[in-house]
């Protein structure tokens, strides 16, 4: 046992229990690191300052790769420091080099259970129940006692984008940090918003596609009809349009044909037999 609470030595024989099993009560850190390692070095300040601040809300797990080897080499480390985080028993964050404390606080707490997640909760399901005031209202406050709660902020604006606030939605996302506005849910909202702003509530699907049809080569109505398939949750057909403006205007907007597309991929999670067919499509438009 390391000299400060809440910080293990671990070996082979009690990677399981130190990690993966005590990963079932509070998340744990893993730092695979070697005495060699100069960011190594520098990095182990700031994981012990998490771990006094954080005060049991996580355990840290460190591994000297030079002892462990065949840990080491059993989970495929390559790269030192590396950083895992494990929650339940499964790995769910992984992070290669040495980082700033302020992203592995960011990553801590994703993964660190507040009070403040029940009323999270809560908000879901009275927006489901149709209670859409109450659930924003206690969004609101949640994120007045917790700014730093970046899960919250995220709720917020996509609750504040469902009920038509785009404004609203667009400041909350503007709040938050760099780093957590390049992860796949601010991404998502992101792309989500984007389409909001560019699809033209006062026209209905059948109107854009009648329109497009009759001017196939207006990029701006092509656009905005992309948009409006998008937020009808008909991605293939925005899709479709939107390749055929990268395919045809590629100037439109700086090329905002691809740019679309890759905010649909988004949406989907960079995941999928649609988002594999179109990346194909889209590679071959871009030869």
């Amino acid at each position: 046992m390391n000299e400060l609470h809440n910080i293990t030595d671990v070996t082979l024989d009690t990677f399981t229990a130190q990690v993966l099993e005590r990963s079932r009560e509070v998340p744990v850190l893993v730092d695979y690191w070697a005495a060699w390692c100069g960011p190594c070095q520098m990095q182990m300040p700031v994981l012990k300052k998490l771990v006094e601040d954080y005060a049991g809300k996580f355990a840290l797990a460190k591994v000297d790769t030079d002892e462990q080897r065949e840990l080491a080499l059993q989970h495929n480390i390559r790269s030192l420091p590396t950083l895992r985080l494990y929650r339940n028993g499964e790995m769910v964050e992984e992070i290669l080099a040495a980082q700033t404390e302020s992203t592995l606080r960011i990553l801590l707490d994703r993964h660190i259970e507040r009070e403040s997640d029940k009323q999270r909760g809560q908000a879901r399901r009275l927006f489901e129940q149709g209670q859409h005031a109450q659930a924003l209202e206690l969004l609101a406050t949640l994120h007045t006692q917790e700014p730093d709660n970046h899960q919250v902020t995220l709720d917020y604006a996509e609750l504040s984008l469902a009920v038509g606030k785009p404004e609203q939605a667009e400041q909350l996302l503007g709040e938050l940090p760099f780093v957590v506005r390049s992860e796949a849910e601010a991404m998502r909202l992101r792309a989500l918003l984007d389409f909001t702003q560019a699809a033209d509530d006062t026209e209905d699907l059948a109107t854009l596609e009648q329109a497009v049809a009759a001017r196939p080569d207006d990029s701006a109505l092509r656009y905005r009809l992309g948009a409006a398939c998008v937020l009808a949750d008909r991605l293939d057909a925005a899709l479709e349009h939107f390749l055929y403006l990268l395919q045809h205007d590629r100037g439109f907007q700086d090329d905002a044909g691809r740019k679309a597309m890759l905010a649909v991929f988004a949406l989907l999670g960079n995941e999928g037999e649609l988002v594999s067919t179109y990346r194909r499509r889209m590679s071959t438009a871009l030869l």
